[in-house]
């Protein structure tokens, strides 16, 4: 049985559309041997707009997330980009398709720099007569890497070619964050942002957050820190045992709502 999902309004939030999604999820589920991890989830991402998912643990966040990044296949169900089946073989085919996961080990090589972790695997590189040399455009880079950093207002960089590892938490989630526009993600997945960040770093990633909403991106955070959720999302879909138990519209629930949707209290005839 195929389990839709429900909107506490029959208005949207701005810039909310549902019937023209940038990503959608479509009665998706997916199995682990006898668990089942996911069950006829549905899931809509529009452009500038931000959805926040939440859940106890396992309740199917990661698994659903792993789907949309291509690391896992569903079991059944389809992802749609812009109203298109797309076969999410592997995380670059999901890159291919504009869609960037920043997972929460973000993906970055400590002993790199800036730019070269901004342009890990995809290095611009110098042509000569219409050919492509393998020398590397590094002016070119370090002027993307500085362009995509300014475009989300990020001023705790300063020096794009020191390493990776000299940076704190909130400046590496930054660098990861600006690369997924570097290369012109329209779906941009944060799993765990702000977690083992202090209050000042986290501030910092919610406010790109809502540059990325800003700037037209659909974005997906999975997070479970409600007060974080409340500040920066449009709607909040809630998981539990793998099924979307409610969605609701950010401005018109409280967290204590959204608490007991995520532990059961509240049935889905309540909405």
């Amino acid at each position: 049985m195929t389990h839709q999902t429900s909107v506490k309004s029959t208005r949207h939030p701005e810039n909310f559309k549902p019937d023209h999604a940038v990503l959608s999820v479509t009665n998706v589920s997916k199995s682990f041997g006898s668990i089942a991890a996911l069950q006829d989830v549905d899931l809509k991402l529009s452009a500038g707009s931000v959805t926040a998912l939440v859940g106890d643990n396992g309740a199917g966040k990661s698994t659903l997330v792993k789907i949309m990044s291509g690391v896992l296949t569903p079991d059944t169900g389809a992802v749609v980009v812009e109203g298109n089946p797309v076969d999410l073989r592997d995380p670059r085919a999901a890159r291919q398709h504009g869609i960037h996961t920043v997972f929460q080990d973000l993906g970055l090589v400590g002993s790199l720099s800036i730019v070269e972790n901004m342009f890990l695997c995809s290095e611009i590189r110098i042509k000569a007569m219409g050919m492509q040399t393998p020398f590397l455009d590094r002016e070119a880079m370090r002027d993307a890497a500085r362009t995509a950093l300014d475009n989300l207002g990020i001023t705790t960089v300063k020096d794009i070619d020191a390493p990776v590892e000299s940076l704190s938490g909130g400046q590496r989630q930054s660098v990861a964050i600006a690369r997924s526009v570097r290369e012109h993600a329209r779906v941009v997945i944060l799993d765990e942002p702000t977690a083992a960040l202090g209050v000042a770093q986290a501030a910092q990633v919610l406010l790109l957050i809502k540059r990325l909403r800003a700037a037209g991106t659909a974005v997906l955070v999975v997070s479970h820190n409600l007060r974080e959720v409340f500040a920066v999302s449009d709607v909040v879909i809630v998981l539990r045992l793998g099924q979307v138990a409610e969605v609701f519209r950010t401005s018109e629930t409280t967290e204590e709502e959204v608490v007991a949707a995520i532990v059961g209290a509240r049935s889905r005839g309540n909405i």
